[in-house]
């Protein structure tokens, strides 16, 4: 047969296998559009700003449809409803990892993040655990916090009030909580080592935000065989992951287990009491991992939320006043803010949760997967079926939030000024993954937003008319724009 006729007939054979098997299994899946061969409904979709195609589909399909991201589905679920229904009324069958190919080839199955079934309960529950420990050692996480809040303010009165792009300055303080918690050391923000480290964890998540990663995702195959920054995104992760393995090897050597110190030597002291358990999955390799995942998840993010909530208070110089103005009343000038005046400050509970409702870091969440076959409103998913949650659904849902276009600190406070919680509030998700490090996440924001406003007027190089709040989309997150503003000494 003629080469060209075998290639011919070959390619003609996928493409119709490829059919098939779409056509058998979108019997079972919620409805969606029709996917093209090979590469789904990739043409479809906006790889820039996901979340705004979802929407879009949401409105022909329903709450809950199905997307083909390259040959495989993807079960969406939009709308606060259909999100909760499932990540919490059906949190076991929900509670999987969806696929996530550059981070599979870098975590292997340990840790927290990518991690499924006893592995990922085990690191889990004793992240959890760990965290919510504030008393590790002599120190609490709450004192590390303040301290590196403090360090932070000396750095921006350095600046002089002088105008200054304040992404550095911010991705260093949330940085060296992490590693306060981790591996009990902060680092002094001209330490050359400790830059290269911001550098290498800026250019990972910049890469991580570029469609050429979306196409790996959806193409795992890729990853293997073509150039791309996709090596280098690995590259970058694989030296983290050796600076923290440095940190443990040192950890072994003046560990003690009466008195630990942080992460590194609560985990240790895990290991060592679990040593004669053969199915233990406290392992130095765990260890690792678990460390990377923490420090992969509490700093950029932070650091963005910092940045971007900033930006909307020049935006709105009128919330800064009144945050300003509780901070002198509840806080003073005399004392660091602690997170016991929280309850005493609505106005600044509501702004804080404002600006993660607005800016929406994670608009989709990282994937999930169905554990087992399971009926979800008359569908049947699949076991290991990718199912991913919108959370924009939810945080800029028109009827609970209204004009949700709009940052207005009322979304989160009653008719007396008051607090006001809502369900639909899922910036950190919801369900049986729902952000471990939420707690400290939220200690953070408190206080590294309130310490800052404590000590400095924010000045905006242009009028707040013409501040632009549009975030940068890069994927599955939103950053804020760059800008430039001045930290004027109170």
């Amino acid at each position: 047969m003629d080469p060209a006729v075998a290639l011919v007939l070959s390619i003609s054979c996928l493409l119709l296998f490829s059919l098939w098997r779409w056509s058998t299994t979108r019997q079972k899946l919620p409805p969606g559009p029709t996917p093209l061969p090979i590469i789904g409904n990739i043409l479809q979709m906006d790889l820039k700003d996901i979340s705004k195609s979802l929407t879009k589909f949401s409105k022909a399909y329903g709450p809950v449809f199905t997307l083909y991201f390259g040959t495989k589905p993807t079960v969406i679920l939009h709308g606060y409803e259909a999100v909760k229904e499932a990540l919490v009324d059906h949190g076991d069958e929900f509670s999987g990892r969806g696929s996530f190919p550059l981070f599979e080839r870098i975590n292997k199955g340990h840790g927290i993040g990518m991690s499924n079934g006893k592995p990922w309960k085990e690191m889990r529950r004793f992240s959890l655990m760990t965290l919510r420990n504030f008393g590790m050692g002599k120190r609490s996480i709450e004192e590390r916090v303040q301290e590196e809040a403090r360090c932070l303010v000396e750095e921006l009165r350095k600046t002089n009030a002088s105008p200054c792009d304040p992404t550095f300055i911010l991705g260093c303080a949330p940085c060296n909580v992490i590693c306060s918690v981790i591996f009990q050391k902060r680092f002094e923000y001209s330490d050359q080592n400790f830059i290269h480290f911001l550098k290498l964890l800026t250019e990972a998540f910049t890469i991580l935000g570029s469609p050429w990663i979306q196409v790996c995702t959806n193409f795992p195959a890729l990853i293997d065989y073509l150039p791309g920054s996709h090596n280098k995104f690995i590259k970058n992760m694989c030296f983290i992951q050796n600076f923290i393995l440095e940190k443990i090897k040192e950890h072994q050597q003046s560990l003690d287990v009466n008195n630990p110190r942080d992460f590194i030597d609560c985990f240790l002291i895990k290991m060592e009491q679990e040593k004669h358990n053969e199915q233990s999955e406290f392992t130095l390799e765990n260890l690792k991992i678990a460390a990377f995942d923490l420090f992969i998840g509490g700093t950029d993010s932070i650091s963005s939320t910092v940045r971007y909530g900033l930006l909307l208070l020049l935006k709105h110089p009128e919330v800064t006043v009144k945050l300003q103005q509780e901070i002198e009343r509840v806080i003073g000038r005399n004392r660091s803010p602690c997170m016991q005046d929280r309850s005493h400050m609505p106005y600044t509970d509501a702004v804080i949760h404002e600006i993660l409702r607005f800016i929406n870091m994670g608009p989709t969440n990282a994937p999930r997967a169905v554990t087992h076959d399971v009926k979800f409103r008359n569908y049947l998913i699949p076991k290991g079926t990718t199912v991913l949650p919108s959370l924009t659904s939810a945080l800029h849902d028109d009827k609970q939030f209204p004009n949700p276009e709009r940052f207005d600190p009322g979304h989160f406070l009653d008719k007396n000024g008051n607090f006001k919680k809502t369900d639909y509030f899922l910036a950190f998700s919801t369900g049986k993954r729902v952000c471990v490090g939420e707690g400290l996440a939220r200690m953070e924001l408190f206080l590294l937003l309130t310490t800052i406003l404590q000590n400095f007027k924010l000045k905006p190089l242009v009028e707040p008319k013409d501040i632009s709040i549009t975030p940068v989309f890069g994927g599955m997150s939103s950053v804020p724009p760059p800008y430039q503003l001045c930290f004027i000494p109170i």
